[in-house]
């Protein structure tokens, strides 16, 4: 695509709080030098490399599930056993919380971000919640394995996962007894979208899916006889389907590609979809035989792209804020836990989506105590970790205050974050003789208002604008 000079130093800008989680300002004047497509070539590039989260000892929670199953299996527990049960519960608890804390800091530090966006996507595409915490790692590895692969590969690893098989009921879908819950969410969430398929097109392929199970080393395992051999009618065919069989018709239908290219859209480019640009997308998709890589990098180079009413319109997800403010200012957190509740008062707490539909994502992500919130981090975050809580605190600052104060502590006007910003770092890669007004439009997405002009106009310091343009409501927006 072509682009004049002047435009590129906010493309790669706008590319970057996109594809990735920010720019640093040494990174985009770097970057500005080169054209758009190099840029996108250069993103793709350094997200090659693959590297699972290794957070949960697989061995380890295989030895509580043995002791699960042997306890599950009594009918009356001693004292001892029940604390047994109670432990394993509170170690698996804490292994989730690990691992959720794992993946944050991983997005914040990884040197491949468009990896773990398009890995954020698909979290919240194939939404799923599991208490067993090698479960949910397997699902996230799986989704960051086949984020820019072939969707094809993705949905049938996704849907063989014990994660997915337990979290929809597959586990119960038996021959002459059918679970028809897989079915309808991969249909209706997961590939098609309502309307494009009908109840008995769900009956048929709950059917193929019987038997889909995992064992109790948490491997994908079909069982035979548990699986319904007879003919069943899907789409107008008839035929004895299995599984992949279902998932390869579906894939057929060019409506599949208009539902994912559609949801891709709204989550990278606009919440509001242009069909006309959808369908451009979903074509070259469904001719690419579903690459995910094709269609993301016809998007990130396509001219409407980087249209002005496409950029800075889009309200951060919470990961996404947190992430974003965390890599622009080299944040190290040295209590980390308080992510959990960071994640939790903001309405996103990776691996406990709302549902199976996912987070609903957009303007739904803002109401006033989130706002307020939002706009109260960067501050806490940046400004050595001090803030006034002196007064009436909001239920969310009441709530993170009682969970990191030591019992019978006295209360004092201190931050619950507990965190470092690398300044020296962040203004040394600025330009020497940056303005604040230049600082102000390099941390914001969307272009400057006059309110913002003449807040910023008389400042002295980098550091302090920062920490108020951060503290705006446009700093929600990317």
């Amino acid at each position: 695509m072509a682009m004049e000079k002047k435009d590129i130093f906010n493309s790669v800008k706008h590319l970057y709080s996109r594809a990735a989680f920010g720019i640093s300002y040494p990174n985009l004047k770097n970057l500005s030098k080169k054209n758009i497509s190099k840029v996108v070539d250069g993103l793709f590039k350094s997200s090659l490399k693959i590297d699972d989260l290794k957070s949960v000892d697989e061995n380890e929670i295989r030895q509580q599930m043995a002791l699960q199953a042997t306890l599950g299996a009594k009918k009356e527990l001693t004292q001892e056993e029940k604390d047994q049960r109670q432990e394993i519960t509170r170690l698996q608890n804490e292994r989730s919380r690990t691992l959720n804390i794992d993946w944050l800091m991983r997005m914040i530090n990884t040197s491949a971000p468009l990896r773990e966006k398009v890995t954020l996507f698909w979290h919240g595409h194939f939404a799923c919640r599991s208490n067993n915490p090698m479960f949910a790692q397997q699902l996230n590895n799986i989704q960051r394995q086949h984020s820019l692969g072939s969707f094809r590969t993705l949905l049938v690893e996704v849907s063989k996962s014990p994660a997915m098989l337990q979290y929809l009921n597959n586990q119960q879908n038996r021959k002459g007894r059918p679970n028809e819950n897989f079915a309808r969410e991969l249909m209706e969430l997961f590939t098609l979208g309502i309307g494009n398929y009908t109840e008995q097109d769900i009956k048929e392929s709950a059917r193929s899916f019987t038997g889909w199970t995992y064992d109790k080393n948490g491997q994908f395992q079909l069982r035979p006889a548990f699986h319904d051999e007879g003919n069943k009618t899907f789409f107008g065919k008839t035929g004895n389907f299995d599984g992949e069989s279902i998932i390869d018709m579906i894939l057929e239908n060019p409506k599949t590609a208009t539902f994912i290219s559609r949801k891709l859209y709204t989550f990278f480019v606009h919440e509001i979809p242009n069909e006309v640009h959808v369908k451009e997308l979903a074509d070259y998709f469904y001719a690419q035989k579903y690459d995910i890589s094709a269609v993301l990098r016809k998007m990130f180079t396509s001219d409407w792209f980087y249209a002005a009413t496409n950029v800075g319109t889009k309200i951060k997800s919470p990961a996404e804020f947190l992430v974003n403010l965390s890599r622009e200012f080299f944040v190290t957190y040295n209590k980390p836990q308080v992510l959990i509740q960071l994640q939790s008062s903001l309405g996103q707490y990776l691996f406990n989506p709302p549902n199976v539909a996912g987070w609903p994502g957009g303007k739904s992500w803002i109401d006033s105590s989130s706002l307020m919130l939002r706009m109260k981090i960067p501050s806490m975050v940046l400004n050595d970790g001090q803030i006034d809580f002196s007064g009436k605190a909001d239920p969310e600052d009441e709530a993170v205050i009682a969970l990191n104060k030591p019992a019978n502590a006295k209360p004092k006007p201190k931050s619950y974050v507990d965190a470092q910003s690398n300044w020296t770092k962040f203004l040394t890669g600025l330009p020497k003789d940056i303005k604040p007004l230049e600082l102000a439009k390099f941390l914001l997405q969307p272009t400057l208002n006059q309110k913002i002009i003449d807040m910023v106009a008389n400042n002295q310091g980098l550091k302090s604008t920062a920490i108020e343009v951060t503290s705006l409501p446009e700093y929600q927006l990317c």
